[in-house]
């Protein structure tokens, strides 16, 4: 099965590293202190052996008459000089080092680091965020001191161009331009940002103003390597250009560039506008329910009488009518979750993902939720998959995709011997503060993320077939963590518990 999974460092391993940190400035503190202290001592020694040596050295042949001078002297030489330079030689560093050496394996790699722009990118495409209020921390719903810098902005512009993204090079250029030109100190310089911006801006097919931003590297630094011949080589293309148009030039726009200013490239998702309509809480939810006049209802739900829920059924919301979408209420407790959460972040000790497959047998709780999914779907989990954990950070998401095979993947769940995925129960083991939503592009649905609910939803007809509506998303997260974990059924076991139709899409 082809899969696209973004998911960013992930919230529980970063949690890891925020201590992690905490330990290391403790660590710095430390070395600091015993550096401080190093440097009194020898200081100390320095004045006292000043002080000595003044006095001896206005009359040495005098000074050297006193026996205790002369033995102080040769003694002063042979031992107390040794255990200054013993004390000269000590490295305070030693313990600092060792700490960071020891955690360094930890450490986000290049990977990472890469990882985590192109995540701030993704948020800003989906949630259509512009660079400045980025950069500010200002983010739907909140604002805190979380500030980008000049050289910050700058990093992920190079990621970007890099990456061959130059629309989003141009982005974040610009911003890193615009808070250099406001007074904000920096390490980069202007003529690296304007080499990258110009060049990512032509790229982008604006000649006139890679033009007029190559002009103002010319100028501020004529020797520039490249800025000469760019400048030469945009100002022949765009001449002829305007001659082919018909045109005379027209002065660069002073507009500054933001989202919207240039289109953004395509790319492989069909419905990638849709997809992200409805993460931002747009689209057409709604509207095929209010056509047909079909009300969605709550109900509780005791799985047909079944002995376990009879005492304590579920109370079950709709969510969608056709494909039929349903959300249980209550299914996980707060300490179901935790153990689960607890039980899965051991297993891939990964900094981008906290991944995991429970089995019932590693512990009771593991049991005890499998058996409610059992008995609130009435499908059999003796065929099903093991409960799959899953933490997205900030920025992570699941792009569309089936959880069934299709006819061109005979082969997915072969080795399993237990037919196609034929339903898919999504429990959220988290509130999310912004983002997150899990997507239905085909239809229009957006199901929020609301801690200790399932989601429940049929892949396949009763006739085995697809149901090619259920093509959904796990939208980024913009703010806060989100946990999940996933029960998917097979077909084999459920032939009497789910009986066949008669025609394709029954």
């Amino acid at each position: 099965m082809s899969l696209s999974l973004s998911l960013s460092l992930s919230t529980g391993h970063m949690t890891d590293l925020v201590y992690t940190e905490k330990e290391l400035v403790q660590s710095l503190k430390e070395y600091i202190k015993a550096e401080e202290s190093k440097l009194a001592a020898v200081k100390s020694w320095a004045n006292k052996l000043d002080a000595l040596t003044k006095v001896s050295t206005s009359d040495p042949e005098g000074y050297l008459a006193h026996p205790v001078n002369a033995y102080k002297l040769v003694k002063r030489l042979n031992t107390e000089w040794s255990e200054l330079e013993s004390l000269v030689l000590q490295n305070p560093s030693d313990g600092f080092v060792s700490n960071m050496s020891m955690h360094r394996q930890y450490f986000p790699g290049e990977e990472d680091k890469t990882g985590a722009a192109k995540a701030l990118m993704r948020l800003q495409d989906t949630y259509q965020l512009d660079s400045e209020a980025f950069s500010k921390g200002k983010l739907p719903g909140m604002h805190s001191n979380a500030m980008l810098t000049v050289d910050d902005c700058f990093d992920m512009g190079k990621t970007a161009y890099n990456d061959g993204d130059y629309y989003h090079a141009v982005l974040w250029m610009q911003q890193s331009l615009k808070q250099l030109d406001a007074g904000e100190e920096a390490v980069i310089s202007k003529a690296d940002i304007l080499d990258y911006l110009s060049y990512s801006v032509y790229q982008m097919g604006d000649l006139p103003r890679a033009v007029e931003l190559t002009r103002r590297l010319v100028a501020i630094d004529p020797s520039h390597e490249r800025a000469g011949g760019n400048l030469r080589y945009f100002e022949r293309l765009l001449f002829k250009q305007l001659n082919e148009l018909k045109q005379t030039q027209q002065s660069a726009s002073e507009e500054p560039i933001q989202l919207g200013t240039y289109i953004r490239p395509k790319d492989h998702l069909p419905e990638r506008d849709t997809y992200e309509a409805l993460c931002r809480g747009e689209g057409v939810q709604m509207v095929r329910h209010e056509k047909k006049c079909i009300r969605l209802l709550c109900r509780y739900q005791d799985g047909k009488r079944n002995p376990r829920l009879l005492l304590k059924p579920i109370k079950e919301e709709d969510e969608w009518d056709s494909p039929r979408i349903v959300r249980f209420l209550d299914m996980l407790s707060d300490e179901e979750i935790e153990k689960i959460k607890e039980l899965a972040k051991p297993r891939h000790y990964n900094l981008n993902y906290i991944f995991a497959w429970l089995e019932g047998e590693e512990d009771p709780i593991i049991d005890r939720v499998n058996q409610r999914i059992e008995d609130i779907t009435g499908l059999t989990v003796d065929t099903a998959e093991l409960l799959q954990v899953a933490n997205y950070g900030v920025g992570g998401q699941y792009e569309p995709h089936f959880d069934f095979s299709r006819k061109d993947e005979p082969d997915a769940f072969k080795r399993l011997g237990t037919g196609n995925r034929v339903a898919t129960v999504l429990n959220y083991m988290s509130d999310v503060e912004a983002g997150g939503a899990t997507v239905f592009p085909d239809f229009g649905a957006a199901i929020k993320p609301k801690k200790g609910t399932s989601v429940f939803w049929y892949n396949l007809f009763r006739s085995g077939e697809g149901d090619y509506r259920t093509r959904h998303a796990a939208c980024p997260v913009l703010v806060g963590s989100k946990w999940v974990s996933n029960k998917w059924f097979h077909e084999r076991g459920q032939e009497f518990r789910r009986p066949c139709g008669l025609t394709e899409v029954d």
